[in-house]
């Protein structure tokens, strides 16, 4: 893929401009508490998905053949390479059929963008297309993802964005990559950039029931892997009472990690968060009961130029339910919208 240099970020002002449209949260009313707004987000009703799609397995590992499954939605041939290209990535047990995802992705596709809705390895019900888990490190197949649709259709511009576990996904990808194009801005939701603070956030407190349900996921999961791939995986874990011991004994073992502590290290976007270069909106919210972005990550955030690091004081975990009518109480996700068509060129 060609390598050019982006031109410099706008100015301060044409920033400032941006975040002014993007606009500020404001919490439906009985809504200002993070955990409410977490647990309503998570299961409000939305209207019937019924945009146009096509679905398409890509390869992401030749190594070990695994591939992802990716639901896309393309604006007409005449246009299509010229538009805005949105890759969504979803978070931790989630899917491309998540509320979220298919709500981000009816906004883009309405603003005239291409979208691309990628699972995660394993996710979306794909667990016999690699023979591998899947994890926060993979940041690898966003960008195997991003190229093959790229080279397939000559995609001119593609955006990121990214939810929770699959913000660290995209903000991981924009740091190793920097200036490569045709990667020109990156929207992350509540991204769990520093990991290790995020993990052990989880296990505290009333966090215990998020702890305990996405357990409960993962661990089903990994029973349909090793019913799958006996050779690779054991039948029996033993005791597993946190997600730091999940990582431990399971994402380590089998994901080439020495343990927990090296896998978040390695896996954190905050680790190559300075190498940004396109721009970027990192939001997130102070009632997140659970991701946290530590006093480095903030310093490392405030010096690059690229960033527009926005928190709330009220959005819970990737909810932001606001006061507004119909679908647009899901605000973030007319946020990152906005934000993507005005930073790479596209607003009115």
């Amino acid at each position: 893929m060609t390598q050019e240099i982006l031109e410099q970020p706008v100015k301060n002002s044409q920033r400032q401009a941006i975040l002014a449209r993007v606009g500020n949260f404001v919490p439906r009313r009985g809504l200002a508490n993070g955990h409410l707004q977490t647990v309503v987000g998570n299961y409000l009703r939305r209207p019937l998905f019924s945009l146009p799609v096509s679905t398409e397995l890509v390869e992401v590992d030749p190594v070990d053949g695994s591939r992802v499954l990716c639901h896309c939605h393309w604006q007409p041939d005449e246009v299509r390479a010229e538009r805005l290209t949105l890759v969504v990535v979803h978070g931790l047990e989630g899917s491309s059929y998540s509320r979220y995802v298919r709500g981000i992705a009816e906004r883009g596709w309405q603003a005239g963008c291409n979208v691309v809705r990628m699972n995660m390895r394993n996710c979306g019900g794909t667990d016999a297309l690699t023979p591998t888990l899947y994890h926060s490190g993979l940041s690898g197949d966003v960008g195997a993802v991003l190229s093959h649709f790229a080279a397939r259709f000559g995609l001119q511009r593609v955006a990121l964005v990214g939810y929770s576990m699959g913000g660290n996904l995209v903000m991981k990808l924009a740091g190793e990559w920097g200036a490569r194009l045709p990667l020109v801005g990156v929207a992350a939701v509540c991204p769990a950039i520093d990991l290790a603070a995020s993990s052990d956030a989880l296990h505290r407190g009333q966090n215990r029931l998020y702890e305990k349900h996405f357990l409960k996921g993962l661990l089903r999961r990994y029973r349909r892997k090793a019913a799958l791939f006996p050779e690779i995986y054991a039948a029996h874990l033993g005791p597993i009472t946190s997600l730091r011991d999940f990582d431990d004994h399971v994402v380590a073992r089998y994901c080439g990690f020495e343990d927990a502590s090296d896998y978040y290290f390695q896996a954190a976007a905050a680790r190559v968060i300075d190498r940004v270069a396109v721009p970027s909106l990192v939001l997130c919210a102070k009632d997140d009961p659970f991701v946290r972005v530590t006093v480095e990550t903030r310093a490392k955030i405030a010096v690059n130029p690229w960033i527009d690091f926005m928190e709330t004081a009220h959005g819970g975990h990737c909810a932001y339910l606001g006061r507004g009518a119909g679908e647009e109480i899901h605000w973030a996700e007319a946020a990152v919208i906005r934000y993507l068509l005005e930073a790479t060129g596209d607003g009115s």
